[in-house]
């Protein structure tokens, strides 16, 4: 029973960090990544898709995104979907190939999207404390309806604590290498 509490609460604190990983993706720091668009649905056939799904999407340089629509059709609804992201890129359409040119971060610009990830990375910690407390809730629980012993409680809240402390650490690592990314000029 402990251990699968533990088993359960490691698989929600994993999920808490991969959330946090696919965040700080979706936040550029000035070098062009095909991976900078995942978020963005376009309107496929009467259904919302990502564009990976209906178009190619190469970096050509570090500043340039290069997307090739598949089905030539779709190249407006592509281009209207970009514009429409909260990304605030303007895409450029010549013939069946839409470039996006990433513009320059500002000094400005780049604190503000420092202040972006640390917030990420409090609502991940967060997360994880949640999971923590209803984790030793439910130790508690089995305590009281006498399934577990009290030392066996005590020792699972102090690994269940590690835990925490172990994924919280890994979530300042995160933040700490997009920091210094974003910083990097």
């Amino acid at each position: 029973m402990i251990d699968d509490e533990k088993k359960d609460a490691h698989k929600r604190m994993t999920k808490c960090v991969d959330v946090l990983r696919q965040n700080l993706l979706k936040i550029r720091t000035g070098r062009a990544h095909p991976s900078l668009l995942d978020h963005v649905k376009v309107d496929y056939y009467g259904t919302e898709s990502p564009i990976s799904q209906c178009a190619n999407i190469v970096t050509e340089d570090a500043r340039t995104l290069s997307i090739t629509a598949w089905d030539r059709s779709m190249i407006q609804a592509i281009e209207k979907a970009i514009m429409t992201s909260d990304l605030g890129l303007n895409p450029s359409t010549a013939g069946t190939v839409i470039r996006i040119i990433l513009p320059a971060l500002t000094e400005e610009r780049r604190k503000e999207l420092v202040k972006v990830v640390r917030g990420e990375g409090e609502d991940a910690r967060i997360a994880i404390r949640n999971v923590r407390r209803d984790s030793n809730q439910s130790l508690k629980e089995m305590l009281k309806e006498k399934m577990i012993s009290e030392d066996e409680s005590k020792r699972a809240e102090q690994d269940i604590q590690k835990l925490t402390d172990q994924f919280i650490s890994e979530v300042d690592k995160l933040l700490e290498e997009k920091e210094k990314e974003l910083m990097a000029v």
